[in-house]
């Protein structure tokens, strides 16, 4: 029987995994399926045995879970969850011994992070205050929209919108048991809540560098004395670098940092700091390694997922994550500033978790044409123990394709990777897409695409190049184009499309299309401005203007 191919509405059927936390033989993790009714996502929180593979449903009434964690007495599990009425995020808890699940705080405007203390009995939090709040009245009676005057450069994000103004920034404690509830800080300036010390003593924070200086888009790591309520950067040795929390060790006198000096500006490499805690001293741990030390394959069927994590692997090693080639590497690194790879493989790490007391990692990832799945990866022998593949029955029905990978010379005879996915059904003549992805630091990778399998199933191939100015193949190559966009980038797009057309005949040389958004959609604008070569584009929120970023 032939299979069916995969559309736009097979979105609806798909479910994607994320957040796995181990616990003794159990797996947990947050299963995420859209909701056409609502045009939202819904997400579930499952355990899963490793022997039995039996699963188990975990969790309240709510649409939408995050930070899903063990408290460290193990008996709780925790998370963010918006079960309430008013579907704010409160931290909720579920005893792991049996009982129902239960929202621990009750803030007005919901929590958007949380960390337990040592002993497991206080949960701190983050939350704000609106300080001049607008009574239902008022709302009702407002017609007209208001005039919002902007008095900062960074007023608005993506994915957010124009950014809330007036707001007081607090982190709390609150008891387990007593639920007693004392605010520890107030800022109006952002920060977020990272660490909690084993002792309750401090606190560290994220925040701004310098937030007096608006051309300074640094951020740093605060250590927040809990009695004197004063805090202080640990990287003010770096004065313009960004930074942000990454692990502590187990004794406390050794902290991971995650960030960058800003040599390259906007697009300088991530690397590992190590800070020591009793000296202050402050230096970077990954100097020789080349590499991307984070998250920067660009799909689109992720959900709920925050990549892995750095994680302490005993008092000298740490374990960290690297994007290198359209996939994700694993190294260890330790507090001499020497690496080493331990994990290669052609695929897409999404999410993950180091299992307590081994060399084992709870993952979930992604192939070219896996969607998502659970497994244990087992550092040793590079292994991947497959636990659940939650889409398996769907796609026994339906048909994906295997984009092929490949490599090219582009301009200064540069080494370019690139990926072409044939239409599903073979044949002759067939149009083809140019298809430029966003940032430009991101990259294609080894993950699954769902918009590139709908475009197979309707008889296009697509074509997806990594030109220069991506990240995964190092600093040069990333801020080759700083000042210089639409040049060798644009040679390299083109060179790439040259290759796949003369590696695959079959492709209609007259009907070859070309879009992208966001640097894309530059890119689409620019193409179409130097060539005709394209029987059609489309330019997706694009930059069209670099003066006015319109």
């Amino acid at each position: 029987m032939d299979k069916a191919t995969v559309t736009t509405e097979s979105l609806f059927d798909l479910k994607s995994l994320g957040q796995p936390v181990a616990h003794g033989n159990r797996i947990f993790y947050i299963e995420t399926i859209p909701n056409k009714e609502e045009n939202g996502y819904h997400s579930y929180i499952y355990s899963i045995d490793r022997t039995t593979k039996e699963r188990r449903r975990w969790g309240d009434a709510g649409t939408s879970q995050a930070l899903l964690t063990i408290s460290p007495n193990g008996k709780y599990l925790s998370y963010l969850g918006n079960a309430n009425k008013d579907k704010k995020m409160q931290v909720i808890v579920m005893p792991l011994d049996g009982g129902s699940a239960y929202a621990l705080t009750e803030e007005k405007n919901g929590v958007s992070t949380y960390r337990w203390a040592e002993n497991g009995a206080t949960v701190y939090y983050q939350t704000y205050e609106k300080n001049e709040e607008e009574k239902d009245s008022d709302l009702k009676e407002k017609k007209m929209p208001n005039t919002t005057e902007i008095d900062k450069l960074t007023y608005k994000l993506d994915g957010m919108g124009m950014l809330p103004k007036d707001l007081t920034y607090q982190i709390k404690k609150i008891g387990v048991a007593s639920r007693d509830v004392a605010t520890l800080l107030e800022d109006t300036e952002s920060v977020r809540l990272n660490y909690v010390a084993h002792d309750e003593s401090y606190l560290l924070i994220a925040g701004e560098l310098d937030s007096a200086d608006e051309w300074n888009y640094g951020g740093t790591v605060y250590y927040y004395d809990v009695a004197s309520k004063e805090k202080r950067s640990l990287t003010i040795s770096v004065p313009k670098g960004s930074f942000s929390f990454a692990a502590m060790s187990k004794n406390e006198d050794y902290l991971l940092l995650n960030g960058n000096d800003f040599e390259y500006a906007f697009v300088t490499l991530s690397r590992i700091y190590g800070y020591d805690m009793k000296t202050h001293e402050l230096k970077c741990l990954t100097a020789d390694l080349d590499a991307e030390i984070s998250d920067v394959m660009v799909a689109d069927f992720q959900q709920n997922v925050y990549g892995l994590p750095i994680e302490w692997l005993n008092e000298t090693e740490f374990l960290f994550p690297a994007t290198q080639h359209g996939k994700t590497q694993l190294y260890k690194g330790n507090c001499d500033g020497e690496t080493k790879l331990v994990f290669d493989q052609r695929l897409h790490l999404t999410d993950g978790h180091l299992i307590a007391g081994s060399e084992t990692l709870a993952v979930t990832y992604s192939t070219l044409t896996k969607t998502s799945e659970l497994a244990v990866l087992d550092l040793a022998s590079g292994e991947l123990d497959v636990l659940y593949q939650p889409n398996a029955a769907f796609f026994k029905e339906h048909a994906v394709v295997e984009p092929e990978m490949f490599w090219y010379k582009g301009a200064d005879d540069w080494d370019i990777q690139g990926w072409y996915v044939p239409p599903v059904a073979e044949k002759a003549n067939h149009p083809a897409i140019l298809y430029i992805h966003g940032g430009p630091q991101v990259c294609y990778g080894e993950s699954y695409f769902h918009e590139m399998q709908v475009l197979a199933a309707r008889g296009y191939g697509v074509i997806m190049l990594n030109p220069r100015g991506g990240n995964g193949y190092g600093q040069d190559f990333v801020a080759s184009i700083l000042g210089d966009y639409g040049n060798k980038d644009f040679a390299d797009l083109m060179l790439g499309t040259d290759y796949v057309l003369e590696q695959h005949p079959e492709i209609d040389k007259d009907r070859v299309y070309v879009m992208g958004g966001s640097y894309g959609g530059f890119m689409t604008n620019w193409i179409v401005g130097h060539t005709d070569r394209f029987r059609a584009a489309i330019s997706q929120r694009s930059i069209s203007n670099w003066i006015s970023f319109y």
